[in-house]
């Protein structure tokens, strides 16, 4: 609302300059004041004009003088916008902004404040794309909680999205674990389908052992190139689709693919559909990619030098971190022993989200949420596919969810696709990355995790999954919930919640607690996870949030127990009445209230744009604080004047949709009550 009443304003204001001294000066600044009692909005226009005027004349004007006489001609009938009440000069020149408080707050409270942005066509969010190999970490929540957080920021500001999940089903993580059960700890698939759940447990630890025997039992030793054969063997069948080992790599990779969902959905996280890599290689949309990458001249085969028989893309830059793969200039999409990469496989998977491929997936049901919400899955062309499903991909922007470390690869990704797509759907795509996320030291020793003497001195300790060094993500819930339902029967004791309300209650605190956490530190900063920061009431944290909402109701609940009108408690007050008591020095503090909810959507517009989940996360933290200050400072229920309390409902109710909304765009629940 503010953001498009500001924006009329400058249009205005620059026709202004026009008309009265002939210099147009579009986009003039806006400024909000610190003090809202001297203005709402102040405008320097003058200031920038007297220097123009100077430029092209030699003549001096004073600012303020500009300034009155653009004031003038502003405030002739039909020339302020809507919402704008009236100017004044003050200063050395500044154009003062009075608005309209009484119709800002009546068209707040309709609802009718949230101006959507004209989100056309449609957005792909990739994001989690954990491997599927093993229980998810405490680094894929982070992931996870951004990525879902975007989706939540783009639908409110008017986008369509369409959720995916890369499932990287034939990587080397998903290798390493068919190995363990092949050579490290023998299984037949009989006896690895016979394995109770946790599955992606036991996987866990196989995995962190994997790694060690690949080092023959020394974490700290070179690997094995005898038992690292047995990788190369591993990955080539499953690659190729077909065997025995392709099939248990199959189950394994699923049956881990399932229970990570169960994890997200603890959190609120769903998915629309998840292409897996396997398709990407096995339907031919890589062989498409390959094609298109050699017509285009962005591609060619090497046949001497350290990348003899690769088929490679030159990077802009010639420098290299040392000649790895991952990060090579000469960016190696199919190695000499006819492994497509990584990045070669990303590219032709981008091509496909942008309809730049001529082809789709198979699909069928993968997994179904509680609201009936489905899960779809790629799947071999023919092999149990399901025609009736929604239109995927086709998208006109992705926005992939990839941490930090892939920045190189994602920049040479884009390049690729970039080099037979150039068109502005590839453009405007991006990389959303975000730094690591580890504990602190106390975190660690809630959670159990042994550290050495030296490690105790870190503000940050470290995880790593091919180590066994790490936090599944169910435990982290787990402990959080435990923690969270501890706090709520303390709290509720003398209120006799039932048994399975409090359960729900402290499931919504830990899920506020740990999404909260993750989303309020921008997406650069590296994060030490600590549970007590993370669950505290106080301070910047999701449950002081939350709890600043649920005390909201409460006082509604209190109203209504006392019969006076919460519904449409500004019904019978005039808009006069509404600015004088706006305007009262007693109630200089309503309308900072009133305004900072007023900038929620341009709040989340600017997050949308940035793809920054932690502006929202700081707005809402805000406004629970100027909302706390408010209730200790007025007592609603006691208050004598009519006119005064029906004011202070309309307040109140504002806030308490406001925290509602802002926290749903984080993905954060408020209970009824904590």
């Amino acid at each position: 609302m503010l953001d498009s009443l500001s924006s009329a304003l400058k249009a205005r204001i620059a026709d202004a300059t026009e008309a009265t001294f002939g210099v147009r000066i579009d986009d003039p600044v806006i400024d909000v004041p610190r003090d809202l009692a001297h203005a709402d909005l102040a405008c320097p226009v003058a200031f920038e004009l007297a220097k123009r005027i100077k430029t092209a004349t030699g003549a001096k004007r004073a600012p303020r003088d500009l300034a009155a006489t653009l004031v003038e001609w502003l405030q002739a009938p039909g020339r302020l916008p809507s919402g704008v009440n009236r100017l004044e000069v003050a200063g050395a020149g500044y154009v003062n902004v009075f608005l309209d408080r009484a119709s800002i707050l009546k068209t707040l409270i309709a609802g009718n404040s949230a101006a959507r942005s004209a989100g056309t066509g449609k957005v792909i969010v990739e994001h989690t794309s954990v491997n599927p190999n093993k229980a998810a970490h405490i680094g894929h929540l982070r992931n996870a909680v951004l990525g879902d957080s975007i989706v939540q920021i783009l639908r409110a500001t008017g986008h369509r999205v369409e959720i995916q999940n890369y499932i990287d089903n034939t990587g080397v993580q998903v290798a390493d674990v068919v190995v363990g059960f092949l050579h490290l700890e023998p299984h037949t698939l009989d006896e690895i389908k016979a394995i109770p759940d946790p599955f992606d447990y036991f996987c866990w630890d196989l995995y962190s052992r994997v790694g060690l025997w690949y080092r023959d039992g020394n974490a700290d030793g070179r690997e094995n190139p005898e038992k690292l054969a047995h990788r190369a063997e591993a990955q080539h069948a499953i690659e190729s689709g077909h065997g025995p080992i392709a099939e248990m790599a199959e189950y394994v990779a699923m049956r881990n693919l399932e229970a990570l969902l169960r994890t997200m959905y603890r959190l609120g996280i769903v998915y629309d559909v998840m292409p897996r890599e396997s398709e990407v290689l096995q339907s031919n949309f890589w062989a498409d990619a390959f094609e298109m990458l050699k017509a285009a001249g962005a591609i060619h085969y090497e046949t001497e030098g350290k990348h003899a028989g690769c088929w490679v893309m030159r990077a802009e830059e010639t420098e290299s971190d040392g000649g790895d793969d991952d990060f090579a200039a000469d960016k190696i999409l199919v190695k000499s022993n006819g492994l497509v990469t990584y990045a070669g496989k990303d590219i032709a998977y981008h091509l496909w989200k942008l309809n730049r491929i001529p082809r789709d997936f198979s699909y069928r049901r993968f997994f179904e949420y509680p609201d009936g919400h489905v899960a779809w899955i790629t799947t071999p062309d023919g092999h149990e596919a399901e025609a009736e499903h929604d239109s995927f991909g086709h998208g006109d922007r992705y926005v992939n969810v990839i941490d930090s470390g892939q920045s190189y690869v994602q920049d040479f990704v884009k390049k690729g696709v970039m080099s037979v797509a150039n068109d502005p759907k590839v453009a405007d795509s991006t990389h959303m990355d975000y730094e690591k996320v580890g504990l602190t030291v106390s975190a660690c020793d809630d959670l159990g995790l042994p550290l050495s003497d030296e490690e105790r001195k870190r503000s940050f300790i470290g995880m790593s999954g091919r180590k066994g060094r790490g936090v599944k993500a169910d435990d982290l819930l787990a402990m959080l919930e435990r923690n969270a339902l501890a706090e709520v029967r303390s709290r509720v004791e003398k209120m006799n919640y039932p048994e399975d309300e409090q359960h729900a209650i402290a499931h919504k605190i830990a899920v506020g607690a740990v999404r909260y956490f993750l989303l309020k530190f921008s997406r650069n900063s590296v994060i030490a996870f600590d549970l007590k920061d993370a669950l505290s009431f106080q301070g910047e944290a999701g449950p002081y949030v939350q709890y600043s909402a649920v005390r909201l109701n409460s006082i509604f609940a209190k109203l209504r127990d006392d019969s006076i009108e919460v519904e449409d408690p500004l019904g019978r007050t005039g808009d006069e009445r509404i600015s004088e008591l706006l305007a009262g020095e007693e109630n200089a503090d309503f309308w900072p209230v009133v305004y900072l909810c007023a900038q929620l959507p341009e709040t989340l517009s600017r997050a949308a744009a940035a793809l920054e989940p932690a502006i929202v996360a700081r707005y809402a933290f805000q406004t629970a604080q100027l909302t706390n200050e408010f209730y200790h400072r007025h007592q609603v229920r006691n208050e004598a004047n009519p006119d005064r309390q029906a004011l202070m409902i309309a307040i109140i109710g504002l806030v308490q949709r406001t925290l509602v909304e802002s926290l749903a765009a984080l993905g954060i629940e408020v209970p009824e009550r904590m």
